[in-house]
């Protein structure tokens, strides 16, 4: 592995070796980019470390999703970057020059689906797909004024696939268009258990007070907006028994233990050149136990069995996606990370529970990307994509 091609460095550069699609089906002609934590036949399957691209074998099957997507048509256009073993939230890998975000290019892609994002951004894809454990989907489409959802834990298979926290990822994709998302959607996700039609706005004050300021909190406001042209103005329920210190923490304990479980042998086994952030990450996962995740395991069915009774058959949750739009490149390691820890706080909710959130390209600060996010009940994933094909089409129309 050795670097990044093209000018937004979404793209490994990578020797290309054939990857055959059908020539026909309902992703015909469109472009796809493959996150380099999903096994691609022939290809080493990276993680963003260099030393696990080393050792790596080429893989002998495609990942089963990303297989599926060729077999409907999808042509295969290049593996893409990903935060280091895809444990960070910024788009910053030590290892590689950061992929460009398109629509600010001052600013960070988020990550740790970064050239997979940037790619879609820039043109250069029509699909890419990407993880989301905590985030990974959901913060880089909002920073780069892209469609992203988190899918329900366990609707699409991840196979073929690194895990970070097996218990918290899931499979997503990103595009722009959402004609495009829901032809993945249709494909991958098949009909929705859920049978429900979502109707029912709800808010939480603690997360809608989680953006940054005076300008984001009026961006947020105009876009609740356009989410009420079409379902009604949302109606503030709880607050949770849990504090959002309380979600986030539980979050970051299972996901470092589960962290540690998945590549604590393998970071032990050698000098890994793990990134700043990645390796503090990695340090802190090592000293939790499991008496500690068993106790954050019943938190977190208290969790999810509190939001399923404020959602209900018919509810969905409105919520900022982000505190705002993407932290400045130039920003101090400290200003970052203090973003970061804001971030997951909005974020954890869908990953604690399992419940999918779909984020949409509603506004802009400062003239960057800033996304609103609608969660709804355990899989109501599809729902969740044709409800957001109605608020885009009224927010396009009036704008």
């Amino acid at each position: 592995m050795t670097g990044t091609r093209g000018p937004l460095n979404a793209f490994l550069d990578l020797d290309p070796i054939p990857v055959a699609n059908a020539q026909s089906g309902p992703l015909a002609g469109l472009r796809l980019a493959v996150k380099d934590i999903f096994d691609v036949a022939g290809y080493r399957t990276g993680c963003g470390n260099p030393q696990k691209y080393r050792d790596a074998s080429p893989a002998m099957a495609t990942a089963p999703a990303v297989q599926a997507l060729l077999d409907s048509g999808a042509r295969f256009v290049g593996k893409t970057q990903t935060d280091e073993l895809a444990f960070s939230l910024l788009g910053l890998n030590a290892h590689f020059p950061p992929p460009v975000n398109p629509t600010a290019p001052d600013r960070v892609t988020g990550g740790s689906s970064s050239g997979s994002a940037a790619a879609v951004a820039g043109g250069l894809a029509d699909i890419a797909t990407g993880s989301d454990t905590g985030g990974s989907i959901r913060a880089p489409a909002s920073f780069c004024g892209l469609i992203g959802l988190r899918t329900t834990h366990g609707r699409i298979s991840l196979d073929g696939a690194m895990p970070l926290a097996p218990s918290l990822d899931t499979f997503g994709w990103f595009a722009s268009d959402i004609v495009i998302y829901e032809k993945v959607g249709t494909l991958l996700l098949g009909d929705d258990p859920h049978r429900h039609e979502l109707r029912r706005p709800i808010a939480l004050d603690a997360l809608d007070g989680l953006v940054l300021g005076t300008l984001e909190a009026a961006e947020y406001r105009s876009m609740i907006r356009s989410v009420a042209s079409v379902l009604g103005a949302p109606r503030t329920v709880g607050p949770l028994s849990h504090s959002t210190d309380d979600l986030y923490w539980c979050f970051r304990k299972l996901q470092g233990y589960e962290a540690w479980q998945s590549h604590g042998a393998w970071i032990a086994g050698g000098d890994r050149m793990l990134g700043p952030g990645v390796k503090e990450r990695f340090e802190h996962g090592a000293t939790i136990g499991a008496a500690t995740a068993h106790r954050e395991r019943e938190r977190r069915v208290s969790v999810r069995l509190e939001l399923a009774g404020l959602l209900g058959e018919d509810g969905v949750l409105v919520l900022p996606t982000a505190p705002g739009a993407a932290p400045l490149k130039a920003a101090s390691f400290d200003d970052l990370q203090a973003y970061r820890e804001r971030a997951l706080r909005l974020l954890c909710l869908s990953g604690l529970s399992g419940f999918p959130q779909i984020t949409l390209p509603l506004g802009k600060v400062d003239g960057a990307p800033f996304g609103l996010s609608l969660l709804g009940p355990k899989n109501s994933d599809r729902q969740l994509i044709a409800l957001a094909a109605r608020i885009l089409s009224g927010h396009q129309g009036g704008a």
